[in-house]
């Protein structure tokens, strides 16, 4: 578990996602209507998510001899969503690989966005929703004591992600890019795109129809 628990580190954090991790998700997933869940471990976070109205079209776990780090695609999922392993090298390893294939939110502890070791990952991080703390350990009577949040990966994004406060719908203020689907904030109004970048990527796609 994080620096502050008091309870012995389970092995490969099999943690079950607490269906209160979810609720704040939910308005943030525009378009979303099917997903992967390649850390499900006992399936918690996938019957949540289920239960929300999303398709699971894609779920494994390491125990079961599904190696994520193996996989490079996932069915056509509109994204990835889980609660993956918090040892920093394999994490790191999993966000690399998911941010690669699709869209992906990944539960994490909240601090990990204020280390060093998080800037090289930052800037593919389009949202981060605020959860909370958290009761990983059924039969508890308290939350843990780290604070939790959504974090959203895609290797299109390349700029600073938008943070989405505990129990709030994304800002006015924030547009979603036609292009890639991506929270930012627009420097200038009737902005549609969250960078040149895919602004560029989309004329290149309209001029390939275009010509076929």
């Amino acid at each position: 578990m994080g620096k502050r628990s008091t309870f012995a580190r389970v092995e490969r954090d099999f943690y079950p996602t607490p269906f209160a991790a979810v609720p704040p998700l939910i308005p943030h997933l525009r378009g979303v209507r099917t997903f992967a869940e390649p850390c499900c471990g006992d399936g918690a976070l996938v019957r949540h998510l289920e239960s929300e109205g999303l398709t699971c079209v894609y779920a494994g776990d390491i125990s079961t001899g599904q190696d994520a780090l193996a996989l490079d695609r996932y069915g056509g999922a509109d994204a990835i969503i889980t609660n993956p392993p918090y040892e920093r090298p394999l994490m790191h390893a999993l966000i690399s690989q998911f941010r690669g294939i699709a869209p992906a939110w990944l539960l994490l502890e909240l601090d990990w966005a204020a280390t060093k070791q998080a800037v090289p990952f930052l800037r593919s991080c389009s949202d981060i929703v605020v959860v909370g703390r958290l009761r990983l350990f059924e039969g508890t009577k308290s939350c843990g004591k780290e604070n939790f949040g959504w974090f959203r990966f895609d290797a299109r994004h390349a700029s600073d992600p938008v943070f989405h406060t505990h129990d709030s719908l994304p800002s006015r203020s924030i547009h979603c890019c036609v292009h890639c689907g991506t929270s930012y904030r627009p420097q200038r109004a009737g902005s549609r795109f969250c960078s040149d970048a895919c602004r560029q990527r989309a004329y290149r796609q309209r001029l390939s129809v275009t010509q076929a």
